[in-house]
């Protein structure tokens, strides 16, 4: 099994210290700020792919262990996908121990990436999904980028294959839930249900609104997010003036801006992503009362938002994961960032690599536990293990924080949600200081 020195992540107003520990396994010495180390190279003991219900993948000698990304990489969100595929792409880089631009190996193979779009829609997460299941070298799928395109949708289609869906960015709560759960996903992104709890914490308990409007579009993710808001404010003891949908291309929102404002909420929520974050907000300048606060979530907090808003003005802000928790942090700083921007180019586009990254590795570890060599150089990857190992993670330190994954595949238990005030946004070109404004920590069993 591969083990990994721990990272050390210096938060805002805390140092986690460095431990040493294997993906459930024996404890290592205390590391250092390196990251983590390399493969060991060891292999399971024999293992029996008929008793696997979905057999083995068997990787021969000499070829690549392949795995398959399904992430948006066209359109308006393209910005997510493409972030969350260099992360992946860090990751089989640094198997080696070294971001230095070479892909490592692992268990003496290569490690061969196939990219599929998800479109950020159903559609596109069926077409992605079904072509990934068509291929039985595929060992396992990093994605979906967007909820839209894993509810009912990929994440069914991956479970009925046998294939592991490991979602970095994805954060509906249904996804999750008792109800819809599928069997072979998970996720290291946070559940909305955190998030939507802290965002409605932050405008009842520090801005002081009692009354609030929510607008989403289609898309399960910002249908989840409205739904977790109106809970969680309600509970405060706020008052839900409207509940509003648009469509995600939708360019003219002034007859749902006007419904709206005839209740006279203090803030309008728009968990939605851009351009109808912008669009709001610009748009809601002449019909909103005065005064009107506006407030998304990270599907609004990139560039496109910042150049659509250009010169409006009021309160706005965005609620996104803590990207201060670990962009602090020494291996981070010194050896992934650098490395980031030297391969391809450019600053991050989202917090979502991130988690892509982590999403790689404790994938990568989870094969260390269950491959085996059939006595002939080839590898077998039983697929019901694999999916069991990635599910038995626990107290792992990734670059977001300590992963621990739940029966229903939840993987990040505890999560800090930062509130950022626009245009003080920590994408390129927002404005300095990016820090958040307001941040908060919360675990699943303390929110609705």
């Amino acid at each position: 099994m591969r083990k990994r020195k721990l990272y050390q992540l210096l938060a805002l107003f805390a140092v986690l210290s460095l431990v040493a520990a294997a993906c459930g396994g024996e404890e290592e010495p205390v590391g250092d700020e390196t990251g983590p180390t390399a493969p060991t190279g060891e292999t399971a003991p024999a293992v029996d792919c008929e008793a696997d219900p979905f057999g083995c993948v068997e990787v021969a000698a000499g070829e690549p262990i392949r795995l398959g990304s399904l992430l948006a990489i066209s359109g308006d969100v393209a910005f997510l996908g493409t972030d969350s595929n260099n992360g992946i792409l860090l990751a089989i880089d640094f198997l080696d121990g070294a971001l230095d631009g070479t892909p490592g190996q692992l268990l003496g193979h290569d490690v061969e990436l196939q990219q599929e779009d998800d479109g950020c829609s159903a559609e596109g997460g069926q077409a992605g999904a079904t072509a990934l299941v068509a291929d039985p070298s595929i060992v396992a799928v990093i994605g979906t980028s967007c909820s839209s395109a894993a509810l009912g949708v990929a994440d069914t289609i991956m479970s009925d294959a046998g294939y592991l869906l490991f979602s970095p960015s994805n954060t509906n709560p249904g996804l999750t839930s008792e109800e819809a759960h599928q069997p072979f996903y998970a996720r290291t992104a946070h559940n909305d249900r955190i998030q939507g709890a802290i965002a409605a914490e932050y405008a009842f308990n520090e801005l002081g609104v009692t009354t609030a409007a929510t607008i989403n579009d289609e898309s399960p993710y910002a249908d989840g997010l409205a739904a977790a808001f109106r809970t969680n404010f309600e509970a405060l003891g706020g008052t839900i003036t409207a509940i509003e949908q648009v469509n995600s291309a939708d360019t003219d929102l002034g007859p749902v801006l006007r419904s709206i404002a005839e209740g006279e909420p203090g803030m309008v929520y728009g968990p939605n992503f851009n351009p109808v974050c912008a669009l709001t907000f610009v748009q809601g300048q002449d019909i909103l009362p005065a005064g009107t606060v506006h407030m998304g979530a990270d599907g609004c907090l990139e560039s496109g938002f910042l150049e659509t808003a250009a010169g409006a003005e009021g309160d706005y802000y965005a609620s996104s994961p803590d990207v201060s928790a670990f962009q602090e942090g020494a291996f981070y700083k010194d050896e992934f960032l650098p490395a980031y921007q030297e391969q391809f180019g450019t600053e991050p586009t989202s917090v979502f690599h991130a988690h892509a990254f982590d999403a790689a590795n404790v994938l990568f570890d989870a094969i260390e536990q269950v491959a085996a060599d059939d006595g002939s150089g080839n590898l077998l990857i039983p697929r019901t293990a694999l999916k069991d190992a990635v599910f038995a993670t626990s107290g792992y330190e990734g670059l977001t924080g300590i992963i621990t994954c739940t029966p229903l595949g939840d993987c990040a238990t505890d999560v800090t949600i930062g509130v950022f005030q626009y245009p003080n946004w920590p994408v390129e070109g927002g404005e300095e200081p990016s820090d958040p404004v307001y941040t908060d920590t919360k675990s699943l069993e303390e929110v609705a």
